[in-house]
């Protein structure tokens, strides 16, 4: 699959990562490290450009097209990234994952670049199920499924890891059927 720009209003733009993006990815990781080190767990093995590279190559040359990323711009400037993982054609489901940098948020960046992207996934893609996975205690995080709808299924014990410790992940789903 591959999916071209997506305007969600006159501010955010979502493009499809590309490996130029590398370096602003990169540099939104380092001055905004401890921001974004308590709910990614890659920020702590992120410490050049080449590791931001890594990943970026990673997606770009995923050919069997397990996930999807996009960058998030705001106004032109970068504000963060949200992608489509463990997409599962089979089953007809898929996960969406999000981050922002610090002053990105609180401005509805990821609630409706979110809400586009479940758009397609039902629409598009013609996927039955979508889920969103939240770090317990991430509240701004968890607010975004609740926003949208999602169902609260439970809670993954020991579902992401962390430097040296795991941590809990709360479960959001979304059917097609409760899609409005």
């Amino acid at each position: 699959m591959i999916i071209n720009e997506i305007n969600i209003d006159n501010l955010i733009v979502l493009k499809p990562l590309d490996l130029k993006d590398a370096e602003s990815i990169f540099h939104a990781i380092e001055s905004n490290r401890k921001f974004l080190k308590n709910w990614l767990p890659f920020v702590d093995a992120t410490k050049t450009v080449n590791d931001t590279l890594a990943f970026v190559k990673s997606v770009v040359d995923d050919v069997e097209r397990r996930q999807e990323v996009f960058t998030i711009w705001y106004n032109n400037n970068f504000a963060g990234l949200i992608g489509l993982k463990d997409i599962d054609y089979l089953n007809r489901k898929i996960e969406i994952g999000y981050w922002l940098i610090e002053k990105m948020t609180g401005k509805g960046i990821i609630s409706q670049s979110a809400e586009k992207i479940i758009d397609f996934c039902f629409t598009q893609l013609q996927m039955n199920r979508i889920q969103i996975k939240c770090g317990v205690g991430n509240n701004k995080s968890i607010a975004i499924p609740k926003k949208l709808g999602f169902s609260f299924e439970g809670i993954e014990r020991a579902g992401e890891k962390h430097s040296i410790n795991y941590i809990d992940l709360e479960v959001y789903s979304l059917l097609k059927k409760e899609w409005v």
